[in-house]
């Protein structure tokens, strides 16, 4: 898939474990690994607007286009 979710770097700078953000967001960490390791079909827009809340970031920083490769 070509857009991917990259908020790793973000969340290390911020000092978070995957713990603490998955229950700041409301979310399973399950689901937050999902997430991070780009296996995840979709984004709520709620799971979104938390995720940019908690990481004090907007969408743009933390969803990327990655062009397949033929």
């Amino acid at each position: 898939m070509p857009i991917v979710v990259d908020f790793e770097k973000i969340r290390e700078d911020r000092g978070l474990t995957v713990a603490e953000l998955a229950n700041r967001i409301g979310i399973t960490q399950a689901n937050l690994f999902v997430l991070k390791n780009n296996r995840g079909k979709a984004i709520r827009f709620s799971t979104l607007d938390a995720l940019c809340r908690e990481l004090h970031c907007t969408p743009g920083d933390i969803l990327k286009f990655v062009p397949e490769q033929d």
